[in-house]
């Protein structure tokens, strides 16, 4: 069996954490680098019901996409439920680390695996990395459908193939435009309106929607807007990465067992169609 530290230097030449943002927080955050790895967890959140399943299945590595301590910490006083999730991680000897903004520009990345979970042919990134002379790495991705739909068809698709939340699928712009092109960035995307539009798609899917960028978007352009809840977006990048993982595994005849967590993380349960239209006494001035 492999050691940790073995792994680590595996999936950091997967998703280099010199590529990550600044700002952001990547990388081991705990485990003992001569420890051995026989089985790991791929998750989006590092919240303590996944914990809680990687104790339950054995692993020995968990790797979430999202960090543990973004803006860092003074504590791990098992009291928070961050320090409670460090503390049942080094009780159960299972090491931690975070593949982000690093995985997000990655190739493949985070928004290949939803152009795949979505059956999309990508074309290229939507932000090319100027240090990829491949022209392949970047943020988001562009991409083309076999043959077009309508808006509506499109949102149904991807909620069809996307994993199931409270808050589904929300669309903006005309149900019956022809959608051919579209391009996805997994997580939060609003601050690539500009990129979208230069980039002349007609569609774009991504997650974390907010009212006042997606109006003035619509105001723009007749660019379609398709908003999937967060976790969902990046889900499927957790089955690419393990997929990735087991290749490398199989290639070093390590035997590694690689799973993928299904347990939802979402933060929304619950969604409530509205049904009453505005009227004089109920609807905001």
């Amino acid at each position: 069996m492999p050691r940790l530290h073995e792994v680590i230097a595996a999936l950091d030449a997967l998703w280099p954490p010199s590529r990550a943002e600044q700002w952001d927080a990547v990388g081991t955050v705990c485990g003992d680098p001569d420890a051995e790895v026989s089985r790991v967890l791929f998750a989006v959140d590092p919240v303590q019901d996944v914990v809680d399943e990687a104790v339950k299945l054995g692993a020995d590595l968990l790797v979430t996409h999202h960090p543990l301590y973004l803006r860092g910490t003074t504590t791990v006083e098992a009291g928070t439920f961050k320090g409670r999730v460090v503390h049942t991680l080094i009780k159960n000897d299972i090491a931690l680390h975070v593949a982000h903004t690093n995985a997000d520009t990655a190739d493949p990345g985070v928004s290949d695996a939803l152009a795949g979970a979505l059956d999309l042919r990508v074309t290229g990134p939507l932000v090319p990395d100027p240090t990829d002379p491949t022209g392949r790495r970047g943020l988001g991705r562009i991409c083309e459908l076999d043959h077009p739909e309508t808006l509506r068809e499109f949102a149904a698709r991807a909620a069809a193939r996307l994993p199931r939340t409270a808050q589904g699928i929300r669309a903006a712009g005309d149900p019956d435009a022809l959608i051919r092109t579209v391009a996805v960035s997994g997580g939060s995307g609003d601050s690539l309106f500009a990129e979208v539009r230069a980039a002349g798609v007609d569609a774009f899917l991504t997650a974390d929607l907010r009212h006042h960028p997606v109006s003035e978007a619509r105001e723009q352009s007749p660019l379609a807007l398709v908003d999937a809840a967060h976790w969902a977006t990046e889900w499927p990048w957790c089955e690419q990465a393990a997929a990735e993982l087991d290749a490398i595994s199989e290639r070093h005849g390590w035997g590694l067992r690689t799973h993928v967590s299904r347990t939802v993380t979402d933060p929304w349960t619950a969604h409530a169609p509205s049904v009453t239209p505005p009227s004089h006494s109920g609807a905001p001035n």
